[in-house]
């Protein structure tokens, strides 16, 4: 099934998810949601594309139901099936269907990873129609003026098995993110995780470093996400090298050896001790 978070509080009774822009990005939401224009955010793992768009739908006082794509996600899965029970046959809308009903803000993470003809259902609602037709019911959804489709994947996992067909990423506008400079990091880790500034910096540093690692091969590197964790790890009190072992090196890699240069550069960065 798909994991799916429907955020049903408005914004305006709740304070905003905490971000930091990292340009103009937030402006270029907000005037894609005005003109009714669908959005392709992309970005490396970590980079914060899912707290980003968290904190406009907030922002913009629209519920936001986010799916987390995968690639058994079928269409239904995501426009709705009948289900049965007590003899008879009941429709259930999947999670873009009541985004569209409720001019929701409907956000598909990672959409690569959802199965090619899985995608094609988008089309209708990402271009000037802004339908969705739902075939086994006849019924054609019309999106309100509110409803925003928003869809996120990460360029380093595109390969000719996983990407976005042409036809469908000409009909979004698109954002690149990247992890944010040096001092917006800085803000973001001691926000998130309430170090002192010179341990939010210390870890910034620690990132830099692994960011620039060339000898080993990485899936990913030391992502904003990791700072974050290794910080509420500091926070909590356990010592600096042991909560970046934990939360930024054995998370990026299984490979002893690689595990082990890793932590080399851990050590020059923030030491063996507290």
């Amino acid at each position: 099934m798909t994991v799916i978070e429907l955020h049903k509080s408005e914004a305006r009774a709740t304070a905003l998810p905490f971000y930091a822009a990292q340009g103009a990005e937030c402006a270029l939401f907000e005037h894609a949601w005005k003109r009714q224009l669908p959005l392709l955010v992309k970005g490396p793992t970590g980079c914060g594309k899912t707290r980003f768009v968290e904190h406009m739908a907030a922002r913009l006082g629209r519920p936001l139901i986010t799916v987390s794509c995968h690639d058994d996600l079928s269409a239904s899965d995501l426009v709705g099936r009948f289900l049965i029970g007590q003899g008879s046959t009941i429709w259930s809308d999947g999670p873009l269907a009541r985004a569209v009903r409720s001019g929701a803000i409907c956000y598909l993470d990672e959409v690569v990873e959802a199965r090619k003809d899985t995608t094609v259902v988008l089309h209708p609602l990402a271009d000037d129609r802004r339908i969705l037709p739902i075939e086994r019911t006849g019924e054609q959804l019309a999106a309100p003026p509110e409803f925003m489709l928003v869809i996120s994947y990460n360029p380093g996992y595109q390969n000719l098995l996983k990407g976005l067909k042409p036809s469908t990423r000409q009909r979004f506008v698109a954002l690149s993110l990247g992890y944010p400079a040096p001092e917006v990091e800085r803000t973001i880790v001691q926000a998130e995780t309430g170090v002192t500034q010179a341990c939010a910096a210390q870890l910034v540093r620690l990132a830099q470093a692994l960011r620039n690692l060339t000898d080993h091969d990485l899936e990913e590197t030391a992502s904003t996400r990791l700072l974050v964790a290794a910080g509420r790890l500091v926070s909590a009190g356990l010592p600096m090298a042991l909560a970046c072992r934990a939360a930024i090196v054995d998370a990026l890699t299984d490979d002893p050896a690689t595990a082990e240069a890793l932590h080399e550069v851990v050590r020059a960065v923030v030491g063996d001790g507290d």
